[in-house]
């Protein structure tokens, strides 16, 4: 057994449920996936072969690509497929924009009662804006993101919301970069959350020493770092996976074999154990990113790996 599963605290394990992915609410070439698009997604990852049964979905906006606050559709899709959900609100294009989120996160309760809140695991406000605020983020070119006032302000806004409807107890977290967690300055966020998601991909770590077989070394490093400053909060893994393509950064070579070995040792070491959505089913349709992340190819079909995992 691998020796994650020794810094799990007994919140952790207590909401210990969800195995599950994550989902944009485009395609890579921008359209808007609909209804059917998201039932097809979720009913692949529910019937992966020798997978350990994946029955959750993270999403990242509430909002349906190409509408202004209209509720995503992904919606009705779990409902379709008996799929849990991590809400997500996107937090980082302004207020105006989150006015539209917490629009439409009332409208899907209004329309869809409590055959919708039932399947809430967690209301995540927000995805990685600390990071595409942080230096490191603007000097990836990352996009806009918010800042730590901001997001207790959203957050904050999120609980209003809920507590006069049936989402009310659901717990109301943030998502983030393990790195920008342990900075100091963005504590207030998590004094104000319920649980802490993390995203943590030693592949990108090149400044260290981020070869595959040190891979479950460094994300170990991550999740324990993150527990450190927790709060004793419950920490989620969001995010984290091994590209089947794509460039080397650093030491890390992005294959099928690695992402595999990364499976086995990680992923493995996770289930069972915290909430935890891998990224990603399939990330390569109708064009193949870079790198790309999809245990399932363009065309569907087969996982490209054995998902089974090691006795």
């Amino acid at each position: 057994m691998y020796s994650f599963s020794i810094f799990l605290t007994a919140a952790t394990l207590a909401s210990a449920q969800s195995k599950g992915f994550n989902y944009g609410n485009l395609f890579t070439n921008g359209a808007p996936k609909q209804q059917a698009d998201f039932e097809n997604e979720f009913n692949l990852a529910k019937n992966l072969p020798n997978a350990p049964g994946f029955n959750s979905a993270r999403l990242f906006t509430m909002i349906q690509g190409g509408t202004p606050n209209t509720p995503i559709s992904a919606i009705q899709a779990a409902l379709n497929t008996d799929t849990q959900l991590l809400l997500g609100l996107w937090a980082s294009a302004g207020p105006e924009s989150f006015n539209n989120e917490l629009a439409a996160l009332s409208a899907a309760v209004q329309q869809y009662g409590t055959a919708f809140t039932d399947k809430v695991v967690g209301i995540s406000v927000g995805s990685e804006d600390l990071y595409r605020n942080s230096p490191t983020g603007i000097a990836a070119k990352s996009g806009p993101g918010a800042n730590p006032q901001d997001l207790v302000n959203y957050i904050g806004q999120v609980r209003n919301l809920i507590a006069g409807n049936a989402l009310n107890g659901k717990p109301v977290g943030h998502v983030d970069t393990w790195n920008d967690y342990v900075n100091g300055s963005n504590s207030a966020v998590i004094a104000n959350i319920d649980f802490l998601g993390v995203d943590a991909y030693p592949y990108y770590e090149s400044s260290k020493s981020n070869a595959i077989d040190n891979s479950h070394q460094l994300f170990e490093d991550a999740f324990n770092a993150v527990k450190g400053v927790a709060q004793g909060k419950p920490v989620w893994i969001t995010e984290t996976g091994w590209p089947v393509s794509g460039p080397q950064s650093g030491a890390a070579v992005a294959n099928v074999d690695n992402a595999k070995r990364y499976w086995d040792e990680t992923a493995c070491s996770l289930f069972g154990n915290t909430n935890f959505w891998y990224f990603t089913v399939q990330d390569a349709v109708p064009g193949t990113p870079s790198p790309s992340f999809g245990i399932v190819g363009s065309g569907g079909g087969a996982p490209l790996f054995d998902l089974s995992c090691p006795a």
